[in-house]
């Protein structure tokens, strides 16, 4: 009677986890087909016609928060005074950097100190010292301030745009010298957009000249390589299933384009969240809606920032860990928008989808795996279903993300190696079956010690990149 007992505990385990499983992948290929047709009927729209010219310009402020960044931050700041637009200004905010983050900057730019001074509308921390170039195409400012995290350099930069709208980027990021011209369509074409996202993608072993990519081919690195794959999944199914019916909740801290008056109003950065990019974009949903605001958050899948990824395991498991983390203090923060009819389709389907598959997946996943073992060890598990269903699993979400990497590689012209094509086939399973389940067991050590780390910036090994 016990072992029947068992058995049955086992056997229900088992069929929700094939039912999670099979959940996940159902909005998998429903956001791959969406993603994919949405790419290809924007790619025939802008071949049939173009529907703003040159002469539309938005006021743009590019702020870049910097700390520790001295190996990447001249060859940001280069790519940046190559953008194809015409009006818009620079901010480096050196949040209290150790190294000599601002001495290359200065020198590289012959920058001069100035007494201006910043209208602190929003609390942060000290200005040091501000230092400004006019001899480039824009005006380029370098503000040094007391350390304060991520999230109090970006108020700073905000404090110090001159412009109506911003854009937040890393400084180990570089823009494709049209992604400014594209990130603003929305705005144009939308008129209520408080938000836009940009596609992030890895910048490894891809070489750029004037903000164009002269050379394009996966990273030499494998595990950079199965990055790849995953943004590229990420980036065209998700967010663009979610643009559809405005649920967007997450706008790489990378390269996102914000209004100025409507974050300010919302609450700007969150000092005390790791995930800073994502709280703002809930946040801006959350004030929109309970004010009864008209507005969009939406995403420019040919506004292209390319950022280099981690090489060496050690930073994925800090920069998972630091994301994880960023997503359970947001969704804690506006957990009143869990199931509430008030918050739309935002409280209905996307809170619930990063609750289920984002925030909870690590816990079910590797409850799952382990459950599986245990009933393996004391003779309950059907083994050969349960290995075919795996398999199935594993080459069905293979097949999904072979199909967002070549449509992303289609949609945007860019030409690959027959060798890489293989590569990219063979390292999407153990994507799918290896780096995925790693990643799981890592997102679930991220409490661990977390308040020590709330203001870490979370470093990474970088390379100097070629502009």
């Amino acid at each position: 009677m016990e072992m029947q007992t068992l058995k049955d505990i086992f056997d229900g385990i088992g069929v929700g986890f094939i039912i999670y499983l099979i959940g996940y992948s159902t909005f998998l290929f429903l956001s791959v087909v969406a993603g994919a047709t949405g790419l290809y009927h924007k790619k025939m729209q802008d071949r049939l016609m173009n529907k703003f010219t040159d002469n539309y310009f938005v006021p743009i402020t590019i702020v870049v928060p910097a700390y520790n960044e001295e190996v990447t931050v001249v060859e940001t700041v280069k790519s940046l005074l190559m953008l194809d637009y015409r009006l818009y200004e620079i901010i480096v905010v050196d949040d209290g950097s150790k190294d000599t983050t601002s001495q290359k900057l200065i020198e590289a730019y012959n920058m001069q100190p100035v007494r201006r001074p910043v209208h602190r509308s929003i609390e942060c921390q000290p200005v040091e010292f501000i230092y400004e170039s006019y001899e480039q195409k824009v005006p380029l400012t370098l503000i040094r301030k007391k350390n304060g995290g991520k999230a109090d350099a970006l108020n700073m930069g905000i404090n110090a745009s001159q412009y109506p709208y911003f854009i937040c980027m890393d400084a180990d990021s570089v823009l494709q010298y049209d992604s400014l011209r594209k990130i603003v369509i929305p705005v144009l074409e939308e008129g209520n957009a408080v938000a836009v996202g940009g596609t992030v993608r890895p910048s490894n072993d891809v070489e750029l000249h004037e903000g164009r990519v002269k050379k394009y081919q996966l990273p030499s690195n494998i595990l950079a390589c199965m990055q790849l794959l995953e943004y590229d999944r990420s980036f065209l199914a998700s967010r663009i299933l979610f643009d559809r019916f405005n649920g967007s909740l997450i706008i790489s801290g990378a390269f996102g384009l914000f209004k100025k008056d409507t974050v300010i109003a919302a609450g700007v950065y969150d000092h005390g969240t790791m995930g800073e990019d994502m709280e703002l974009v809930v946040k801006l949903h959350s004030y929109c809606l309970s004010n009864h605001i008209p507005y969009t958050i939406k995403y420019a899948t040919d506004a292209v920032c390319w950022t280099q990824v981690p090489e060496k395991l050690g930073d994925l498991k800090k920069q998972r860990k630091r994301w994880h983390l960023g997503l359970f203090q947001t969704m804690w923060k506006h957990k009143k928008m869990l199931a509430n009819p008030k918050f739309g389709s935002v409280g209905l389907i996307s809170y619930l989808y990063f609750l289920f598959y984002e925030l909870l997946s690590p816990f079910i996943e590797v409850f799952g795996v382990f459950t599986m073992v245990a009933a393996f060890f004391l003779d309950l598990l059907n083994l050969p279903f349960m290995l075919l269903f795996m398999l199935i699993y594993a080459f069905y979400n293979s097949v999904l993300t072979l199909t967002a990497f070549f449509s992303r590689i289609h949609t945007i012209d860019l030409t690959v190696h027959w060798k890489d094509c293989v590569k990219a086939i063979m390292l999407c399973f153990f994507e799918v079956t290896t780096l995925r389940f790693v990643m799981a067991f890592v997102r679930l050590t991220a409490f661990k010690g977390y308040k020590k780390k709330k203001l870490d910036w979370g470093r990474i090994e970088r390379k100097k990149m070629q502009v």
